[in-house]
Protein backbone atom coordinates (compact mmCIF):
# COMPACT_ATOMS: atom_id res chain seq x y z
CA UNK A 1 0.00 0.00 0.00
CA UNK A 2 1.27 3.46 -0.86
CA UNK A 3 -1.62 5.44 0.59
CA UNK A 4 -2.80 6.19 4.12
CA UNK A 5 -6.52 5.68 4.66
CA UNK A 6 -8.41 7.03 7.65
CA UNK A 7 -11.82 8.34 8.63
CA UNK A 8 -12.49 12.06 8.96
CA UNK A 9 -16.02 13.25 9.67
CA UNK A 10 -17.46 9.92 8.57
CA UNK A 11 -15.72 9.84 5.18
CA UNK A 12 -12.69 7.79 4.16
CA UNK A 13 -9.72 9.98 3.37
CA UNK A 14 -6.83 8.70 1.25
CA UNK A 15 -3.48 10.50 1.33
CA UNK A 16 -0.25 9.53 -0.41
CA UNK A 17 3.17 10.91 -1.35
CA UNK A 18 3.64 12.97 1.79
CA UNK A 19 6.76 13.73 3.78
CA UNK A 20 7.43 10.69 6.01
CA UNK A 21 7.70 12.93 9.08
CA UNK A 22 4.74 15.19 8.29
CA UNK A 23 2.85 15.65 11.55
CA UNK A 24 -0.90 15.42 11.91
CA UNK A 25 -0.88 19.03 13.14
CA UNK A 26 0.85 20.25 9.98
CA UNK A 27 -1.54 18.23 7.83
CA UNK A 28 -4.60 19.64 9.56
CA UNK A 29 -3.53 23.27 9.51
CA UNK A 30 -1.69 23.50 6.19
CA UNK A 31 -3.51 20.96 4.00
CA UNK A 32 -6.97 20.66 5.51
CA UNK A 33 -7.09 24.29 6.74
CA UNK A 34 -8.54 23.04 10.02
CA UNK A 35 -7.01 25.71 12.20
CA UNK A 36 -8.91 24.85 15.36
CA UNK A 37 -6.06 22.50 16.27
CA UNK A 38 -3.36 24.82 17.62
CA UNK A 39 0.40 24.68 17.87
CA UNK A 40 1.51 25.78 21.30
CA UNK A 41 4.71 23.99 22.26
CA UNK A 42 5.29 21.54 19.37
CA UNK A 43 6.57 18.99 21.87
CA UNK A 44 3.47 17.33 23.32
CA UNK A 45 3.42 19.34 26.52
CA UNK A 46 0.70 21.99 26.36
CA UNK A 47 -2.24 20.09 24.82
CA UNK A 48 -3.35 22.88 22.46
CA UNK A 49 -2.97 20.47 19.53
CA UNK A 50 -5.05 17.67 21.08
CA UNK A 51 -7.11 15.56 18.69
CA UNK A 52 -8.85 12.24 19.29
CA UNK A 53 -8.18 8.94 17.52
CA UNK A 54 -10.77 6.19 17.21
CA UNK A 55 -9.83 2.53 16.79
CA UNK A 56 -12.01 -0.59 16.45
CA UNK A 57 -11.94 -2.73 19.60
CA UNK A 58 -14.28 -5.70 20.13
CA UNK A 59 -16.88 -4.40 17.71
CA UNK A 60 -16.95 -0.90 19.19
CA UNK A 61 -14.78 2.19 18.82
CA UNK A 62 -12.26 3.23 21.46
CA UNK A 63 -11.43 6.94 21.54
CA UNK A 64 -8.21 8.36 22.95
CA UNK A 65 -6.79 11.88 23.08
CA UNK A 66 -3.36 12.37 21.47
CA UNK A 67 -1.00 15.21 20.63
CA UNK A 68 -1.16 16.04 16.92
CA UNK A 69 2.05 18.08 17.02
CA UNK A 70 4.36 15.06 17.40
CA UNK A 71 2.23 12.37 15.73
CA UNK A 72 3.29 11.46 12.19
CA UNK A 73 0.53 11.35 9.59
CA UNK A 74 1.27 7.71 8.75
CA UNK A 75 0.06 6.74 12.23
CA UNK A 76 -3.52 7.58 11.17
CA UNK A 77 -3.76 4.60 8.83
CA UNK A 78 -6.86 2.56 9.62
CA UNK A 79 -8.09 4.92 12.34
CA UNK A 80 -10.65 7.69 12.80
CA UNK A 81 -9.42 11.24 13.28
CA UNK A 82 -11.69 13.56 15.27
CA UNK A 83 -10.87 17.27 15.45
CA UNK A 84 -12.66 20.13 17.16
CA UNK A 85 -14.32 20.96 13.83
CA UNK A 86 -15.81 17.46 13.80
CA UNK A 87 -17.92 18.00 16.92
CA UNK A 88 -20.32 20.81 16.20
CA UNK A 89 -20.81 24.47 15.42
CA UNK A 90 -22.65 27.41 16.99
CA UNK A 91 -26.04 26.08 15.90
CA UNK A 92 -25.53 22.56 17.27
CA UNK A 93 -22.61 22.42 19.70
CA UNK A 94 -21.46 19.17 21.22
CA UNK A 95 -22.41 18.77 24.92
CA UNK A 96 -18.77 19.34 25.88
CA UNK A 97 -18.67 22.58 23.92
CA UNK A 98 -22.01 23.68 25.36
CA UNK A 99 -20.82 23.01 28.91
CA UNK A 100 -17.68 25.09 28.37
CA UNK A 101 -19.86 27.98 27.17
CA UNK A 102 -22.30 27.72 30.06
CA UNK A 103 -19.52 27.40 32.67
CA UNK A 104 -17.44 30.22 31.14
CA UNK A 105 -14.58 27.78 30.58
CA UNK A 106 -12.93 29.76 27.79
CA UNK A 107 -10.92 32.92 28.37
CA UNK A 108 -8.36 33.93 25.70
CA UNK A 109 -9.53 30.82 23.81
CA UNK A 110 -6.20 29.58 22.44
CA UNK A 111 -6.16 26.44 24.58
CA UNK A 112 -9.92 25.83 24.36
CA UNK A 113 -9.98 23.47 21.33
CA UNK A 114 -7.45 21.21 23.05
CA UNK A 115 -9.53 21.15 26.23
CA UNK A 116 -12.62 20.37 24.16
CA UNK A 117 -10.93 17.35 22.59
CA UNK A 118 -9.56 16.01 25.89
CA UNK A 119 -13.02 16.33 27.38
CA UNK A 120 -14.55 14.71 24.30
CA UNK A 121 -12.33 11.63 24.83
CA UNK A 122 -13.41 11.56 28.50
CA UNK A 123 -17.04 12.03 27.45
CA UNK A 124 -16.73 8.95 25.21
CA UNK A 125 -15.48 6.77 28.08
CA UNK A 126 -17.83 4.62 30.11
CA UNK A 127 -19.04 5.65 33.54
CA UNK A 128 -19.26 8.97 35.32
CA UNK A 129 -15.76 10.27 36.05
CA UNK A 130 -14.94 11.52 39.53
CA UNK A 131 -12.97 14.73 39.98
CA UNK A 132 -9.60 12.98 40.25
CA UNK A 133 -10.23 11.26 36.91
CA UNK A 134 -11.15 14.60 35.34
CA UNK A 135 -7.94 16.11 36.69
CA UNK A 136 -5.96 13.24 35.15
CA UNK A 137 -7.73 13.69 31.80
CA UNK A 138 -6.91 17.41 31.73
CA UNK A 139 -3.39 17.28 33.17
CA UNK A 140 -1.98 17.44 29.64
CA UNK A 141 -3.78 20.68 28.77
CA UNK A 142 -2.32 23.98 29.94
CA UNK A 143 -4.39 27.16 30.37
CA UNK A 144 -2.23 30.27 30.59
CA UNK A 145 -5.21 32.34 31.74
CA UNK A 146 -5.48 30.19 34.92
CA UNK A 147 -9.04 29.23 34.01
CA UNK A 148 -8.99 25.69 35.34
CA UNK A 149 -11.89 25.95 37.80
CA UNK A 150 -14.61 26.71 35.21
CA UNK A 151 -13.10 24.12 32.88
CA UNK A 152 -13.36 21.53 35.64
CA UNK A 153 -16.96 22.64 36.23
CA UNK A 154 -17.69 22.14 32.55
CA UNK A 155 -16.13 18.68 32.63
CA UNK A 156 -18.29 17.63 35.56
CA UNK A 157 -21.39 19.01 33.86
CA UNK A 158 -20.82 17.39 30.46
CA UNK A 159 -19.13 14.12 31.40
CA UNK A 160 -21.18 13.49 34.52
CA UNK A 161 -24.39 12.93 32.58
CA UNK A 162 -25.27 9.21 32.54
CA UNK A 163 -27.34 9.55 29.35
CA UNK A 164 -24.52 10.67 27.04
CA UNK A 165 -24.71 8.72 23.78
CA UNK A 166 -22.86 8.95 20.49
CA UNK A 167 -24.98 7.40 17.76
CA UNK A 168 -22.12 7.13 15.28
CA UNK A 169 -20.38 4.19 16.96
CA UNK A 170 -21.95 1.29 15.06
CA UNK A 171 -21.40 2.80 11.62
CA UNK A 172 -17.91 4.01 12.50
CA UNK A 173 -16.89 0.58 13.80
CA UNK A 174 -17.94 -1.01 10.51
CA UNK A 175 -16.05 1.59 8.50
CA UNK A 176 -12.90 1.13 10.56
CA UNK A 177 -13.12 -2.63 10.29
CA UNK A 178 -13.06 -2.25 6.53
CA UNK A 179 -9.93 -0.08 6.79
CA UNK A 180 -7.87 -2.59 8.75
CA UNK A 181 -4.49 -2.94 6.98
CA UNK A 182 -3.67 -6.16 5.17
CA UNK A 183 -0.17 -5.39 3.88
CA UNK A 184 2.85 -3.21 4.60
CA UNK A 185 2.30 0.52 4.17
CA UNK A 186 5.14 2.08 2.16
CA UNK A 187 5.08 5.83 1.58
CA UNK A 188 8.02 7.37 -0.29
CA UNK A 189 8.83 10.94 -1.19
CA UNK A 190 12.11 12.43 -2.38
CA UNK A 191 13.93 9.19 -1.55
CA UNK A 192 12.69 9.13 2.07
CA UNK A 193 10.36 6.44 3.37
CA UNK A 194 7.62 5.76 5.91
CA UNK A 195 7.18 2.01 6.32
CA UNK A 196 4.53 0.32 8.49
CA UNK A 197 4.59 -3.50 8.45
CA UNK A 198 1.73 -5.57 9.86
CA UNK A 199 3.69 -8.60 11.07
CA UNK A 200 6.79 -9.36 13.12
CA UNK A 201 8.48 -11.23 10.28
CA UNK A 202 7.93 -8.30 7.93
CA UNK A 203 9.33 -5.94 10.57
CA UNK A 204 12.41 -8.12 11.03
CA UNK A 205 12.99 -8.19 7.26
CA UNK A 206 12.64 -4.41 6.99
CA UNK A 207 15.10 -3.88 9.83
CA UNK A 208 17.68 -6.09 8.09
CA UNK A 209 17.13 -4.18 4.83
CA UNK A 210 17.24 -0.76 6.59
CA UNK A 211 19.43 -1.17 9.71
CA UNK A 212 19.82 2.62 10.05
CA UNK A 213 16.06 3.22 10.04
CA UNK A 214 14.38 5.13 12.85
CA UNK A 215 11.84 2.96 14.67
CA UNK A 216 8.74 4.82 15.85
CA UNK A 217 6.14 3.50 18.25
CA UNK A 218 4.26 6.43 19.81
CA UNK A 219 6.63 9.10 18.51
CA UNK A 220 6.58 10.99 21.80
CA UNK A 221 10.35 11.42 21.62
CA UNK A 222 11.11 10.95 17.93
CA UNK A 223 8.50 13.58 17.13
CA UNK A 224 10.61 16.14 18.99
CA UNK A 225 13.64 15.21 16.87
CA UNK A 226 11.65 16.58 13.95
CA UNK A 227 9.78 19.52 15.51
CA UNK A 228 12.56 20.80 17.80
CA UNK A 229 15.84 19.52 16.41
CA UNK A 230 14.73 19.64 12.76
CA UNK A 231 16.31 16.29 12.01
CA UNK A 232 15.82 14.81 8.57
CA UNK A 233 14.86 11.17 9.04
CA UNK A 234 15.51 9.18 5.89
CA UNK A 235 13.64 5.97 6.73
CA UNK A 236 10.97 5.68 9.41
CA UNK A 237 9.57 2.28 10.37
CA UNK A 238 6.36 2.46 12.37
CA UNK A 239 5.51 -0.24 14.91
CA UNK A 240 1.89 0.77 15.36
CA UNK A 241 0.43 -1.86 13.00
CA UNK A 242 2.64 -4.85 13.86
CA UNK A 243 0.44 -7.72 15.05
CA UNK A 244 1.61 -9.12 18.38
CA UNK A 245 3.83 -6.19 19.25
CA UNK A 246 0.98 -4.51 21.16
CA UNK A 247 0.07 -7.61 23.19
CA UNK A 248 0.54 -8.24 26.90
CA UNK A 249 0.90 -11.82 28.14
CA UNK A 250 0.52 -12.83 31.79
CA UNK A 251 1.81 -16.10 33.25
CA UNK A 252 2.54 -17.36 36.76
CA UNK A 253 6.11 -16.12 36.33
CA UNK A 254 5.26 -12.54 35.40
CA UNK A 255 4.24 -10.43 32.44
CA UNK A 256 5.57 -9.97 28.93
CA UNK A 257 4.87 -6.59 27.33
CA UNK A 258 5.12 -6.03 23.60
CA UNK A 259 7.40 -3.16 22.60
CA UNK A 260 4.50 -1.26 21.03
CA UNK A 261 2.13 -1.49 24.01
CA UNK A 262 1.24 2.09 25.03
CA UNK A 263 1.59 3.09 28.66
CA UNK A 264 -2.17 3.39 29.06
CA UNK A 265 -2.55 -0.34 28.37
CA UNK A 266 0.52 -1.49 30.29
CA UNK A 267 -0.12 0.58 33.43
CA UNK A 268 -3.05 -1.35 34.95
CA UNK A 269 -1.34 -4.69 34.38
CA UNK A 270 1.99 -3.57 35.81
CA UNK A 271 0.21 -2.00 38.78
CA UNK A 272 -1.67 -5.22 39.46
CA UNK A 273 1.58 -7.18 39.67
CA UNK A 274 3.62 -4.42 41.33
CA UNK A 275 1.23 -1.89 42.93
CA UNK A 276 4.05 0.39 44.10
CA UNK A 277 4.86 1.38 40.49
CA UNK A 278 1.44 2.91 39.85
CA UNK A 279 2.23 6.35 41.26
CA UNK A 280 5.35 6.65 39.12
CA UNK A 281 3.56 5.69 35.92
CA UNK A 282 0.76 8.19 36.54
CA UNK A 283 3.35 10.96 36.60
CA UNK A 284 4.95 9.74 33.39
CA UNK A 285 3.60 12.30 30.95
CA UNK A 286 0.04 13.37 30.33
CA UNK A 287 -2.88 11.21 29.23
CA UNK A 288 -2.08 12.19 25.63
CA UNK A 289 1.51 11.00 26.04
CA UNK A 290 0.52 7.79 27.83
CA UNK A 291 -2.01 7.04 25.08
CA UNK A 292 0.74 6.86 22.47
CA UNK A 293 4.10 6.53 24.25
CA UNK A 294 5.41 3.02 24.93
CA UNK A 295 7.66 1.34 27.48
CA UNK A 296 9.51 -0.25 24.56
CA UNK A 297 10.26 3.18 23.14
CA UNK A 298 11.31 4.50 26.54
CA UNK A 299 13.85 1.67 26.73
CA UNK A 300 15.11 1.63 23.15
CA UNK A 301 15.62 5.39 23.19
CA UNK A 302 18.43 4.87 25.70
CA UNK A 303 17.84 8.08 27.63
CA UNK A 304 19.41 8.28 31.10
CA UNK A 305 16.25 9.94 32.43
CA UNK A 306 13.58 7.57 31.14
CA UNK A 307 11.21 7.33 34.10
CA UNK A 308 10.30 3.65 33.75
CA UNK A 309 13.87 2.38 33.51
CA UNK A 310 15.12 2.47 37.16
CA UNK A 311 11.91 0.80 38.34
CA UNK A 312 12.13 -1.92 35.71
CA UNK A 313 15.80 -2.53 36.48
CA UNK A 314 14.95 -2.89 40.16
CA UNK A 315 12.24 -5.38 39.22
CA UNK A 316 14.82 -7.45 37.29
CA UNK A 317 13.18 -6.88 33.92
CA UNK A 318 14.77 -8.35 30.80
CA UNK A 319 14.41 -7.70 27.08
CA UNK A 320 13.66 -10.02 24.20
CA UNK A 321 15.66 -8.66 21.27
CA UNK A 322 15.14 -9.86 17.70
CA UNK A 323 17.34 -9.72 14.62
CA UNK A 324 15.98 -11.52 11.59
CA UNK A 325 14.59 -14.83 12.85
CA UNK A 326 16.90 -14.95 15.89
CA UNK A 327 15.87 -13.82 19.37
CA UNK A 328 18.03 -13.30 22.43
CA UNK A 329 17.24 -12.31 26.01
CA UNK A 330 19.23 -9.59 27.76
CA UNK A 331 18.85 -8.21 31.31
CA UNK A 332 17.59 -4.64 31.05
CA UNK A 333 20.48 -3.30 33.13
CA UNK A 334 22.95 -4.64 30.53
CA UNK A 335 21.14 -3.00 27.62
CA UNK A 336 22.54 0.49 28.25
CA UNK A 337 26.21 0.92 27.31
CA UNK A 338 26.82 4.66 27.50
CA UNK A 339 24.94 7.86 26.82
CA UNK A 340 22.31 7.13 24.13
CA UNK A 341 24.11 3.92 23.14
CA UNK A 342 22.55 0.51 23.64
CA UNK A 343 23.45 -3.13 23.06
CA UNK A 344 21.27 -3.36 19.94
CA UNK A 345 23.10 -4.83 16.93
CA UNK A 346 22.46 -3.44 13.41
CA UNK A 347 19.02 -4.58 12.29
CA UNK A 348 18.02 -5.68 15.81
CA UNK A 349 15.03 -4.34 17.71
CA UNK A 350 13.31 -4.63 21.08
CA UNK A 351 10.44 -7.09 20.69
CA UNK A 352 9.19 -7.63 24.25
CA UNK A 353 9.85 -6.66 27.86
CA UNK A 354 9.70 -9.33 30.53
CA UNK A 355 8.85 -8.28 34.09
CA UNK A 356 8.97 -11.14 36.60
CA UNK A 357 6.60 -11.54 39.49
CA UNK A 358 7.78 -10.34 42.89
CA UNK A 359 9.88 -12.76 44.88
CA UNK A 360 8.77 -13.73 48.36
CA UNK A 361 10.15 -11.33 50.92
CA UNK A 362 11.04 -8.66 48.37
CA UNK A 363 9.92 -5.06 48.93
CA UNK A 364 9.82 -2.56 46.06
CA UNK A 365 9.41 1.22 45.71
CA UNK A 366 9.89 3.78 42.94
CA UNK A 367 10.39 7.53 43.29
CA UNK A 368 10.49 10.52 40.94
CA UNK A 369 11.93 13.92 41.84
CA UNK A 370 11.16 16.77 39.44
CA UNK A 371 10.47 20.50 39.60
CA UNK A 372 6.87 20.07 38.50
CA UNK A 373 4.71 17.22 39.78
CA UNK A 374 2.95 16.44 36.49
CA UNK A 375 4.55 16.18 33.07
CA UNK A 376 8.09 17.03 33.98
CA UNK A 377 11.39 15.33 33.24
CA UNK A 378 13.05 13.81 36.27
CA UNK A 379 16.02 15.36 37.98
CA UNK A 380 16.48 12.02 39.77
CA UNK A 381 14.43 8.86 39.49
CA UNK A 382 14.89 5.77 41.63
CA UNK A 383 13.72 2.17 41.59
CA UNK A 384 14.62 0.08 44.64
CA UNK A 385 14.02 -3.54 45.66
CA UNK A 386 15.25 -5.29 48.80
CA UNK A 387 14.90 -8.89 49.94
CA UNK A 388 15.07 -9.39 53.69
CA UNK A 389 15.92 -12.73 55.30
CA UNK A 390 16.20 -13.06 59.08
CA UNK A 391 16.30 -9.28 59.42
CA UNK A 392 19.29 -8.89 57.11
CA UNK A 393 19.65 -7.79 53.50
CA UNK A 394 19.81 -10.90 51.32
CA UNK A 395 19.52 -9.06 48.01
CA UNK A 396 19.34 -5.38 47.06
CA UNK A 397 18.86 -3.50 43.81
CA UNK A 398 19.22 0.29 43.87
CA UNK A 399 18.69 1.70 40.37
CA UNK A 400 18.87 5.39 39.48
CA UNK A 401 18.12 7.57 36.51
CA UNK A 402 19.55 11.08 36.12
CA UNK A 403 22.70 10.24 38.06
CA UNK A 404 24.88 9.13 35.12
CA UNK A 405 24.93 8.90 31.32
CA UNK A 406 22.79 5.77 31.55
CA UNK A 407 20.26 4.40 34.03
CA UNK A 408 22.37 2.27 36.36
CA UNK A 409 22.54 0.40 39.63
CA UNK A 410 24.42 1.70 42.68
CA UNK A 411 26.47 -1.47 43.03
CA UNK A 412 28.95 -0.20 45.61
CA UNK A 413 26.16 0.95 47.88
CA UNK A 414 24.34 -2.35 47.33
CA UNK A 415 27.42 -4.35 48.35
CA UNK A 416 27.90 -2.23 51.44
CA UNK A 417 24.44 -3.28 52.60
CA UNK A 418 24.35 -6.97 51.62
CA UNK A 419 24.34 -9.07 54.78
CA UNK A 420 23.70 -6.05 57.01
CA UNK A 421 20.61 -5.45 59.15
CA UNK A 422 17.98 -3.44 57.27
CA UNK A 423 18.17 -0.48 59.63
CA UNK A 424 18.64 3.27 59.42
CA UNK A 425 22.11 2.89 60.92
CA UNK A 426 23.21 0.38 58.30
CA UNK A 427 21.89 2.58 55.48
CA UNK A 428 23.61 5.66 56.90
CA UNK A 429 26.90 3.76 57.02
CA UNK A 430 26.50 2.58 53.42
CA UNK A 431 25.42 5.88 51.83
CA UNK A 432 28.96 7.25 51.30
CA UNK A 433 29.46 4.41 48.81
CA UNK A 434 27.07 6.22 46.44
CA UNK A 435 29.96 8.56 45.66
CA UNK A 436 31.78 5.57 44.17
CA UNK A 437 28.77 4.71 42.02
CA UNK A 438 27.92 8.10 40.55
CA UNK A 439 29.43 11.46 39.71
CA UNK A 440 26.30 13.35 38.60
CA UNK A 441 26.36 16.43 36.38
CA UNK A 442 24.82 19.84 36.88
CA UNK A 443 22.31 20.98 34.27
CA UNK A 444 19.10 22.96 33.93
CA UNK A 445 17.15 20.45 36.02
CA UNK A 446 19.42 20.15 39.05
CA UNK A 447 22.93 20.62 40.34
CA UNK A 448 25.31 17.74 40.92
CA UNK A 449 25.17 18.36 44.67
CA UNK A 450 21.37 18.34 44.68
CA UNK A 451 21.27 15.07 42.76
CA UNK A 452 23.76 13.41 45.09
CA UNK A 453 21.83 14.59 48.15
CA UNK A 454 18.51 13.46 46.72
CA UNK A 455 19.91 10.02 45.88
CA UNK A 456 21.06 9.56 49.46
CA UNK A 457 17.74 10.70 50.88
CA UNK A 458 15.75 8.42 48.59
CA UNK A 459 17.67 5.39 49.83
CA UNK A 460 17.00 6.50 53.41
CA UNK A 461 13.33 7.02 52.55
CA UNK A 462 13.16 3.55 51.03
CA UNK A 463 14.57 1.95 54.18
CA UNK A 464 12.16 3.84 56.46
CA UNK A 465 9.12 2.97 54.34
CA UNK A 466 9.98 -0.72 54.12
CA UNK A 467 11.11 -1.11 57.73
CA UNK A 468 7.94 0.31 59.28
CA UNK A 469 9.83 3.07 61.08
CA UNK A 470 8.90 6.72 60.62
CA UNK A 471 5.74 7.62 58.66
CA UNK A 472 5.99 7.56 54.87
CA UNK A 473 7.19 10.86 53.44
CA UNK A 474 9.05 12.17 56.49
CA UNK A 475 12.28 12.55 54.48
CA UNK A 476 10.69 13.85 51.29
CA UNK A 477 11.43 17.48 52.14
CA UNK A 478 15.02 16.67 53.02
CA UNK A 479 15.69 16.20 49.31
CA UNK A 480 15.03 19.87 48.67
Amino acid sequence: MDRVRFLLDGAVRTVGEFDPTLTVLEFLRETERRCGTKEGCAEGDCGACTVVLGEPVDGAVRYRAVNACILFLGALDGKELVTVESLGGPEAPHPVQQALVECHGSQCGFCTPGFVMSLYALWQADGRPVRSEIEQALAGNLCRCTGYRPIMDAAEQACGRPDRVDGRHATTAEQLQALLPTETLAIERDGRRFLAPIGLDALADLMLAHPQATLVAGGTDVGLWVTKQHRRLETVISLGRVAGLADVTETVDGIEIGAAVPYVDAMPILARWHPEIDGLLRRLGSVQIRNTGTIGGNIANGSPIGDSLPALIALEASLVLRRGAVERVLPLEDFFLKYRQTALMPGEFVARIRVPSARAGTLFRSYKISKRFDQDISAVCGGFAVTIADGRVADLRLAFGGMAGIPARARACEQALIGQPWTEASVAAALPALAQDFAPLSDMRASADYRARVARNLVRKFQIETDGGAPVGVLALAAS
